[in-house]
């Protein structure tokens, strides 16, 4: 272990201590592979200097940093190997009746779990989320962002690998849908496709119910997912307590995935149009007690990203007020300060461009 100033430091180093800001907020955690982006943010930060493994521990680090971000990285080659994975098991679902749980429990902890602990795998996701819309994508996608959050609201390692199982079985149901129902977006639905979409919920149930080996909060969330803390969901209406935490979990990931993926009739929105409606709904129809640790560490990962403004301006996100409802104040021109809590009709149209 060695300490280096950041403006030393470069992609393929590994952080062998954790970095902690004055609020006692993790920054990145010990054994974060750097990447190029990483180091841009530690220096926006004034972070003066870290502490990484020496070379002999980076060897292997340092041959394969460079893809990092590309289609060819590991994170997305691991991504589109076990959406096969997915696709295998949903298959056999419809086929059997029952989901096939030890290959389910097998996919998570050799590949899912691990995909969620990737440092930047927010940023990852972004990446992939156009690759596709099915329910095999969705489902992978939903199941890393349900690891993400357990691992920020410190759930336990069996409460953690529960989740990810849940995000992994929630839609496990769309395996009676139709053909046609397959790839169409809600809104485009008929009133009697409608009502087999909201089905989905209760034959997801019923699938998992005849799975051994399952957890009742697992089932409860393929169930509840699309239920309301306010009464206002379904397939039955239920709310509060009467909600499992594991559907509260995933009907918040859920969301989210939903805002940032391209689908049919809908463009694909950025991040913060996520974090804009999860606000807005966070008192409401989602658990402030999932959307709390949520909102903060999504927000924490955004700090020194480049965006740009549906004003036409560019510029870097420098920090939030201390309000869960808070959008960003951003740096436009070296110079000034946008506050875009004072300006609602300013929107955040794309994050991190690519030149």
């Amino acid at each position: 272990m060695r300490s280096l100033p950041v403006e030393e430091l470069q992609p393929g180093m590994i952080l062998a201590r954790s970095i902690i800001n004055d609020e006692m907020m993790v920054i990145l955690s010990e054994g974060t592979l750097l990447s190029k982006a990483h180091i841009t943010r530690l220096a926006f930060l004034d972070i003066p200097i870290v502490y990484v493994k020496d070379e002999y521990e980076l060897s292997e680090a340092f041959q394969n940093v460079s893809a990092l971000f590309d289609n060819g990285s590991a994170f997305v080659s691991e991504y589109k190997d076990v959406i096969h994975e997915a696709k295998s098991i949903f298959e056999e679902a419809k086929t059997k009746g029952q989901a096939p749980i030890e290959k389910s429990k097998e996919v998570i902890h050799d590949t899912i779990a691990p995909l969620a602990k990737e440092s930047g795998v927010i940023d990852y996701l972004l990446e992939v989320n156009h690759l596709a819309t099915d329910v095999y994508n969705h489902s992978v996608r939903v199941s890393i962002l349900a690891g993400v959050l357990a691992k920020w609201m410190h759930m336990s390692r069996q409460e953690t690998q529960d989740v990810i199982l849940a995000g992994f079985l929630h839609d496990i149901g769309k395996t009676k849908f139709p053909e046609r129902m397959l790839d169409k977006s809600v809104d485009t639905l008929t009133e009697d496709e409608r009502e087999t979409y909201e089905q989905h919920t209760v034959d997801g149930q019923m699938i998992l119910s005849a799975s051994p080996g399952l957890s009742d909060g697992i089932k409860r969330a393929a169930l509840q997912h699309h239920e309301a803390m306010d009464g206002s969901g379904f397939p039955f209406g239920i709310s509060g307590n009467d909600i499992h935490p594991y559907a509260r979990i995933i009907a918040l990931v859920d969301l989210y995935d939903n805002i940032t993926t391209e689908r049919e009739g809908f463009r694909k929105e950025t991040p913060f149009a996520a974090i804009d409606k999860i606000t807005a709904d966070m008192y409401t129809k989602l658990d402030p007690t999932v959307c709390v640790p949520f909102l903060t560490n999504l927000k924490v990962a955004f700090l020194g990203s480049r965006v740009y403004l549906s004003n036409g301006l560019s510029g870097t996100i420098v920090r939030y007020t201390n309000d869960y409802a808070a959008r960003p104040l951003v740096r436009v021109m070296d110079t000034e300060l946008l506050d875009l809590n004072a300006f609602p009709d300013v929107q955040i149209v794309e994050y991190n461009p690519k030149d």
